[in-house]
């Protein structure tokens, strides 16, 4: 992982990406060992943020195949409705219509807050980048690696700061997206629990399908 990163880094800030202020390649391949060695905690810190990123995109593929489970169960229920032919089986099926349209309505608010996040994390993931830049200029300075006495370490700096502020307001802008996705998962509980209590109230209902 960290042979990885060390080589593509350069390769990203080359296209110019938002905070892509970068340790120029030559210099990277000066640095001497020690100064290789200092650079670990950066180096964690920015595969974690990968990791963290990579998740939230698993996240939302999970979200996109409960959804479609769920639309083919309300599908399923609404032709159990039409095949109903006593009034116990027809209210078992409405309650399952509407617990599985509770259901997709919970998951689409749960996949716009799932984007949000994976949209935060990658952000957050371009300011680890920017850390681990700030670190590589810290340590090629530290080392006297010819030409790095041009680089401004406040640059860097600034580059940090300004991304991590990004990052922290739009983590704050998750709190409308978390509310919608908890109102819409308190529906959705509602719907089950009333679908349970129809099927003898059993928590292992085999009408009742936890995600």
């Amino acid at each position: 992982m960290k042979r990885i990163l060390l080589l593509t880094l350069p390769l990203l800030a080359a296209c110019g990406p938002r905070y892509g202020m970068s340790l120029p390649s030559d210099m990277e391949k000066r640095l001497p060992y020690e100064s290789r060695i200092e650079l670990l905690e950066a180096e964690n810190d920015l595969a974690l943020a990968y990791d963290k990123s990579d998740q939230a995109s698993s996240e939302i593929l999970r979200a996109r195949d409960n959804i479609r489970r769920a639309r083919s169960r309300a599908k399923a229920a609404e032709e159990e409705l039409d095949r109903a032919d006593d009034t116990i089986s027809r209210e078992v099926a409405q309650l399952t219509i509407e617990e599985a349209e509770a259901r997709v309505e919970y998951l689409r608010s749960r996949q716009r807050l799932n984007v949000a996040r994976l949209e935060v994390e990658e952000l957050a993931k371009r300011c680890a980048t920017a850390r681990f830049e700030l670190a590589r200029v810290t340590a090629a300075r530290k080392a006297k690696v010819e030409g790095s006495e041009e680089l401004d370490p406040k640059d860097f700096e600034a580059q940090v700061a300004e991304c991590e502020a990004e990052v922290k307001e739009q983590r704050a802008e998750l709190g409308t997206d978390t509310a919608d996705e908890k109102a819409a998962r308190e529906a959705w509980e509602t719907k089950k629990a009333a679908l349970a209590k129809k099927t003898f109230d059993a928590r292992t209902s085999p009408y009742v399908e936890n995600l």
